[in-house]
C-alpha cells in the first residue's frame, strides 16, 4: 500500500514517479491529462503494448528513438512497412526489438485507418467508451487501484475484434490511465485537481 509522497520541490505526487525527473515530469505533463488526437493517441496505445512485460520508464525513456523509428506513429506510413523494414526495426537498438510487437503495430495501424474511414475518428471512437467525458476517481493508495474494469474489458474486446494486436484489459486500462480517461491521480497529488477540472477542446465540426 503507497500514498503519494512529498518530494524536495515542495509537491505532493504519486508514489510511481520516484526522484526520476523524466519520470516526474511525464506524471506532472501527460499522465492523466485528457488527450483527444487521433494520432497521439494511437502513438499511446501502441508504446503501452510494447510496455507489456516492462516499465513504463523503459519505454519512456526510449520514446523519442519510438518516433523516429516509427516514423511519428503515423498510420498511413505504417501499414506500408515491408519484411525490409521490419528486419531493420529488429536491428534497432533504440526501440524495443520483439518481433510480435512491430508486425503487431502494423496490424493495429490498418485497423487504426480503417476506424478513420468509416467514422467520426479514433478518438471519437474510444472516448464513446467514457460518454465522452473523464472518470474522475478519488484513490488514497495504490493499492486501491485496479489493474483493469469493466470499460477496459469491452475497450480491449472491440480492439481485438477490429484488428489491434497487445490491446489486452491491463494493457488498455494502462493507456486510459495516460490518456485521462480516468484520473487515476491519488487524491492528495497536486495533479488530482489539476486534471480533474480539464475540459475538452472544443471541436470545430466538419461541414
Amino acid at each position: 500500500m503507497r500514498s503519494a509522497r512529498l518530494h524536495d520541490d515542495g509537491l505532493v505526487r504519486c508514489p510511481w514517479p520516484g526522484e526520476d525527473p523524466l519520470y516526474m515530469a511525464y506524471h506532472d505533463t501527460e499522465w492523466g491529462v485528457p488527450e483527444y488526437d487521433d494520432r497521439a493517441l494511437f502513438e499511446k496505445l501502441i508504446l503501452d503494448g510494447f510496455q507489456a512485460g516492462l516499465s513504463w520508464i523503459t519505454i519512456l525513456r526510449k520514446r523519442d528513438n519510438f518516433r523516429k523509428a516509427f516514423d511519428d506513429f503515423e498510420p498511413a506510413k505504417i501499414v506500408r512497412y515491408s519484411d525490409k523494414k521490419v528486419a531493420a526495426l529488429m536491428n534497432d537498438a533504440g526501440i524495443v526489438r520483439n518481433r510480435s510487437k512491430i508486425e503487431g503495430t502494423v496490424n493495429s495501424a490498418k485497423a487504426y485507418l480503417k476506424i478513420m474511414e468509416e467514422g467520426p475518428g479514433f478518438s471519437a471512437f474510444l472516448w464513446d467508451f467514457m460518454d465522452g467525458k473523464p472518470k474522475v476517481n478519488n484513490f488514497k493508495t495504490t493499492a486501491s487501484v485496479p489493474a483493469s474494469t469493466p470499460v477496459s474489458i469491452k475497450m480491449s474486446k472491440e480492439l481485438v475484434a477490429r484488428g489491434f494486436k497487445f490491446v489486452g484489459p491491463t494493457i488498455v486500462y494502462a493507456f486510459m490511465q495516460a490518456t485521462g480517461m480516468v484520473n487515476d491521480h491519488l487524491v492528495t497529488c497536486h495533479c488530482h485537481e489539476t486534471c480533474s477540472k480539464l475540459k475538452k477542446p472544443v471541436r470545430v465540426k466538419s461541414k
